[in-house]
């Protein structure tokens, strides 16, 4: 009952949100092309806290499309 469009939205950030989770912790993910961040310098800390405020950044569009589309589904019933 929700757009494929907004899923698939919602899907890909959730993917990317958990290759950086996959990136910042200890395996090495280096040979299928991912770049550790390596969180335990200062410099990965501030990476991953960047990406994390991109994250949520591009969560908030997600979340307003959601909530709208619950509420439509809420006043359809």
């Amino acid at each position: 009952m929700i757009s494929s469009d907004l899923v698939a939205d919602c899907f890909e950030l959730a993917r990317d949100i958990r290759e950086l989770d996959m990136r910042a912790a200890p395996y090495d993910l280096e040979d299928l092309g991912y770049a550790p961040v390596r969180i335990e310098t200062a410099a990965g800390k501030a990476e991953y806290a960047e990406a994390q405020r991109v994250f949520a950044s591009r969560g908030e569009p997600l979340r307003t499309r959601l909530t709208e589309e619950c509420e439509r589904l809420l006043a359809a019933a």
